[in-house]
């Protein structure tokens, strides 16, 4: 193997490894402290003037948000009393979006460092990524960053550690990763605290890919923790999964960019190339083994389970091949995206989408734009509901294919709706606005505790509720900060599915339902919704064309119409070559134009063009 590991004696190749993750809340640091690892340990070169910023962070969108969407894996060489250590890094996502690249990744580590804001403290984020790493039995290391802030309280923030944890004060590391103050005492930390990986070099190859992405020349790059054996170029493997072979024909560590090896060692984590052609085939949780030599499969991940659909339409209907092969390429980056064929007589072609939640949405959304400058339409976020008939059980995702409950005929017994088990944790002057936002989104079952009374003069609180998943993929997020000056943290898990009143909203334009803009909502707010929606669209005449007769807009449940606005006529003034005359003149030309727009309107259609669907989905109902 190259990079100084050549006179590694084989009884030690496994204890010179250290695999370890960065976990956090969003904006705890993560990023910040894998630029500084990088520069300690020599693997990237320390600027001149300035400081590297999201080295890990490759995707334009990740540099122009701040947020990490995709994890990195990094490897560094690392020298103690002349003995070399290489340490593998995986850095991962911090919001609840991403809570999948979380678990996938702590699948190939030993260790985790858990970084807290010591201007924050514990964030909902923090107490979720704590629980996934412990299940896995992780070796956690507690980190306190951003200590050389003025805002800064380390004791008050140890004590909720230890509270809501039970952390040790001892075992806490004091850091600034902005500044690099403390981070060679974590490397150290590394080093005496992870384990090293439990592998053996005599034992047959059993690699976990836990990770690929897509290189147009060389096919599917797959990133893989070797537990046991040795893989070198031009091995023969095999997957557990698909039983399909490979041919080697390229190995290597990520440092931090691809860097060619000889070989993969036991305990180390890094790439290889075989001619994988499709994405179908790198199947994230597989194990790679040798041909002909059998293995136990190591257990794999739960796969991801969708939380938001939306239809992604071209703006341009014949750009639809070109659309749906640029998504085809994202989702070769995004595993957790599923993607499948829909048409809408009002938009055409299009793809229905299933994401993690919204900023996941949003993130590819981007990305498909910038990346592929596609031109896009996005439907309004839905969630998956179970519709429940005498014989059988159908989940839908799209509201064209919700059926009229209201039609006895229909068969339906119930509809179940997905929940969440929600926390947020906020100051206590701000509990009583936070439960009002949470019972105005039909919450139950809340309960809250105090995290660290008695401490300090700010003590916060806990909030859990059951929440339906439908109620926070909207705007609940940004009423939460809103409410809350910015101080409250959000986080949410799966809570399976509860019978709810639901029913489908369509909104009639000239008496003829366009079927893009249809809802499923509550019975509690359909005056509400259907009152606000009609309003947006008639906010929007200049996108919608007027016409000659009046249009009316409505929202309609079933066959009752719940709100209704009307979009006036032009009128062309068919008085103006009259001078002078009897006034019964100008009534004749006047009633001659009413019955025309009357007839008009019995027949006449009123298309609307792709740019209304444009400005109607992409503006927030205010």
């Amino acid at each position: 193997m190259s990079i100084g590991f050549s006179r590694v004696r084989k009884h030690e190749i496994g204890d010179v490894h250290r695999n370890f993750s960065i976990i956090a809340h969003i904006d705890h640091g993560k990023s910040t402290l894998a630029d500084r690892l990088l520069e300690l340990t020599g693997t990237i070169s320390k600027k001149a003037s300035g400081s590297n910023q999201q080295v890990l962070d490759k995707l334009k969108v990740e540099r122009e948000r701040g947020i990490t969407v995709k994890a990195q894996t990094a490897s560094m060489m690392h020298t103690v009393s002349g003995r070399k250590f290489l340490l593998n890094l995986i850095d991962t996502p911090g919001h609840v979006d991403f809570s999948w690249e979380v678990s996938r990744s702590l699948a190939a580590c030993q260790g985790a460092l858990l970084l807290v804001d010591a201007t924050q403290g514990v964030q909902a984020q923090s107490i979720s990524v704590f629980h996934i790493a412990k299940e896995r039995g992780l070796k956690i290391i507690p980190v306190l960053n951003k200590i050389d802030m003025p805002a800064s309280q380390p004791e008050r923030i140890i004590a909720q550690l230890q509270s809501i944890f039970g952390i040790d004060p001892v075992e806490v590391l004091h850091i600034s990763a902005k500044t690099g103050q403390g981070v060679e005492t974590v490397l150290q930390a590394i080093i005496e605290r992870i384990p090293p990986p439990p592998v053996s070099v005599d034992k047959p190859l059993k690699a976990l890919l836990f990770d690929s992405h897509y290189d147009r020349y060389r096919g599917v790059i797959s990133l893989v923790s070797l537990h046991d054996g040795v893989i070198r170029k031009g091995d023969k493997i095999a997957s557990c999964h698909t039983r399909k072979r490979y041919e080697v024909q390229e190995v290597g560590i990520m440092h931090p960019e691809e860097l060619p090896t000889t070989s993969l060692q036991p305990g180390q984590v890094g790439y290889i190339a075989c001619n994988m052609k499709e994405s179908s085939e790198a199947h994230v949780g597989d194990t790679l083994h040798r041909v002909g030599i059998l293995v136990v499969p190591m257990p794999g991940f739960q796969p991801a389970k969708a939380m938001v659909y939306a239809g992604i339409f071209p703006v341009d209907t014949n750009d639809f091949i070109k659309l749906e092969e640029s998504i085809r390429r994202l989702t070769l980056t995004d595993r957790s995206v599923t993607v499948q064929r829909e048409s809408s007589s009002a938009l055409g072609q299009g793809c229905r989408l299933g994401f993690l939640g919204t900023l996941h949405m949003d993130v590819f959304r981007q990305r498909l734009e910038d990346e592929h400058d596609a031109s896009i339409i996005v439907t309004a976020p839905t969630v998956p509901y179970k519709v429940v008939y005498k014989d059988r059980t159908v989940i839908v995702s799209n509201p064209t294919e919700f059926p009229d409950l209201s039609d006895a005929s229909s068969g339906v017994k119930e509809v179940q709706e997905p929940v969440v088990k929600a926390s947020i944790i906020v100051p206590e002057d701000y509990l009583g606005e936070m439960m009002e936002l949470c019972f105005s989104h039909r919450a139950e079952d809340l309960d809250h505790r105090y995290l660290d009374s008695g401490m300090t003069t700010t003590t916060r609180v806990i909030l859990t509720c059951t929440i339906p998943l439908s109620e926070i993929v909207t705007d609940f997020f940004d009423k939460l900060k809103s409410k809350s000056s910015g101080y409250a943290s959000f986080d949410y898990e799966d809570a399976g599915y509860k019978a709810s009143d639901l029913s489908k909203m369509i909104f009639l334009l000239n008496g003829k339902p366009v079927d893009a803009l249809a809802l499923i909502v509550h019975r509690s707010a359909q005056q509400d919704i259907g009152r606000m929606w009609v309003k947006k669209l008639l906010r929007l005449d200049k996108v919608i064309p007027r016409q000659l007769f009046e249009v009316p807009i409505q929202a309609a449940i079933g066959k009752k119409i719940v709100a209704r606005e009307t979009l006036k006529a032009m009128r062309a003034d068919v008085t103006a070559g009259l001078y002078g005359g009897h006034y019964e003149r100008k009534m004749k030309h006047l009633e001659n134009q009413k019955e025309s727009k009357r007839r008009m309107k019995r027949i006449g259609s009123v298309d609307l063009p792709q740019e209304a669907f444009f400005d109607i989905l992409s503006t927030k109902a205010k």
